[in-house]
């Protein structure tokens, strides 16, 4: 019996690929702080600039608004919370609205209480609802603070595409925030940050050849 395996199991994730192998490998012996001053410092703080330039470029963002964490369930944690700052500014949510499809790490809500965890309804093609969405909406307290949305951009499952564009313009009109996993996207289809619309796109690195860390885009210095 053959011992060859043939690995498929990319959307769980992707092994290592010898470029980002590499990189890793030279950021590592960089011995200075990026926060430093120094010949070293600076050194290391560059080479997280060009990290965060090449995350950018790959989905169209600002490099200035790039984040990295540890994971993507770490960068969804760190969004999904009722109070946080945007830009300067301090920003008061009063609930969270999330498909039925998200992954558990965006469907169990972050720091969101229950009680402010409300979800959208998916109809039998595995598409988000948007007229449910829109009615979700339009109920919203917003004497309890902004709403904020979280749609994925591709499935894990399904394969299905969400209509995350067309989603963005019912969130805004509403006056929320949009966030969308774009983990499975990323590397597959072409992912534009302005083209989608999004407040927070979360992207992760281990699904596309690189290692079991991501990064989480933002534009919210912008709105």
């Amino acid at each position: 019996m053959s011992t060859n395996r043939v690995y498929l199991d990319w959307n769980a994730t992707a092994k290592l690929l010898p470029e980002a192998r590499a990189a890793v490998l030279d950021g590592m012996e960089l011995p200075g702080n990026p926060s430093s001053v120094h010949r070293e410092g600076r050194a290391a703080r560059a080479s997280v600039d060009k990290a965060r330039a090449q995350v950018a470029e790959l989905v169209g963002a600002d490099p200035a608004h790039v984040v990295f964490t540890a994971g993507a369930t770490e960068a969804a944690n760190t969004v999904l919370t009722p109070d946080f700052r945007m830009g300067r500014s301090p920003v008061r949510l009063g609930g969270l609205y999330v498909s039925a499809i998200e992954h558990p790490a965006v469907h169990e809500g972050g720091r969101f209480p229950a009680e402010m965890r409300h979800e959208i309804p998916v109809g039998g093609d595995g598409v988000v609802r948007l007229d449910a969405l829109a009615d979700l909406l339009a109920a919203h307290d917003k004497a309890a603070g902004l709403p904020m949305v979280a749609i994925m951009l591709v499935n894990s499952e399904t394969g299905i595409v969400q209509p995350v564009a067309e989603a963005a313009k019912v969130v805004h009109a509403h006056g929320g925030v949009l966030v969308v996993d774009a983990v499975q996207a990323a590397g597959r289809i072409p992912v534009s940050f302005d083209a989608l619309d999004a407040d927070f796109l979360i992207i992760s690195s281990h699904k596309i050849g690189g290692p079991k860390v991501s990064a989480r885009s933002s534009r919210a210095a912008k709105r």
